[in-house]
């Protein structure tokens, strides 16, 4: 399960969300489920997005002490969701405790990756405002080692650090990217960011994508633009 486009359906209602998928008729995206839309739909929209045949990546960011996130995950396991996520920097009993918490009696778990570094961060911010005084590549790419080592399937970075993550912890490591932007398109409020070509060329599994699809004219031809544009086609 590599090499995929991930559809951010950050939308406050269940309804929005349905009906937006009532758009794609030939196509069953990757949907992802972030904070907004199930803290204001609860788990009975990622019931109706799975039924309805679409993978779902899960993106709370679980982030706590490690008993809480391993109830949390074993929670979350049992939604039948295709990949879930948590902060690295909840360190490394936190994540080994969420990999033992999202596995199942019978050993089948969701993917589960780690984000690094927000791509709103930049290297300003994060010294000046995290008090992280060390270059942002290295922090990074000590959150992949951390996450790796905890047993963790991939990380989430910036498309612009996939290539490194991949060097330091192998090509089987996941890279998921957000900050993706069209050549054409606004860059909003993410700092590092690329296109789904770029993206392509550098070495992204699957690439998150929100605005440039869901706030285009039309979804559906921005959806297949980016699909075109990460497989080289």
């Amino acid at each position: 399960m590599k090499r995929d486009v991930i559809v951010a359906c950050d939308f406050p209602t269940a309804e929005q969300t349905l009906a937006f998928l009532d758009g794609f008729s030939d196509e069953k995206p990757f949907v992802k489920i972030g904070m907004e839309l199930y803290y204001g739909a609860g788990p009975e929209i990622v019931r109706a997005i799975k039924a309805r045949g679409h993978k779902i990546f899960l993106d709370l960011k679980l982030h706590d002490i490690p008993n809480t996130v391993k109830k949390a995950m074993h929670v979350l396991s049992a939604l039948d969701v295709d990949i879930c996520n948590l902060h690295c920097a909840g360190g490394l009993d936190m994540m080994r405790a969420a990999v033992e918490g999202l596995t199942r009696e019978d050993g089948t778990r969701p993917l589960l990756i780690g984000v690094t570094q927000l791509t709103s961060i930049d290297q300003t911010r994060m010294e000046n405002e995290l008090l992280i005084n060390r270059p942002l590549p290295e922090v990074v790419m000590q959150y992949a080692q951390n996450a790796k080592a905890a047993g963790l399937d991939g990380v989430v970075c910036s498309p612009l650090e996939a290539e490194k993550v991949h060097s330091v912890c192998g090509d089987g490591f996941l890279t998921v990217t957000p900050g993706i932007r069209f050549a054409d398109g606004a860059v909003g409020d993410q700092q590092r960011v690329t296109t789904p070509a770029k993206a392509r060329e550098i070495g992204s599994d699957y690439i998150v994508v929100g605005r440039p699809i869901t706030a285009a004219d039309d979804p559906v031809a921005a959806y297949r633009r980016c699909v075109k544009e990460f497989a080289g086609e």
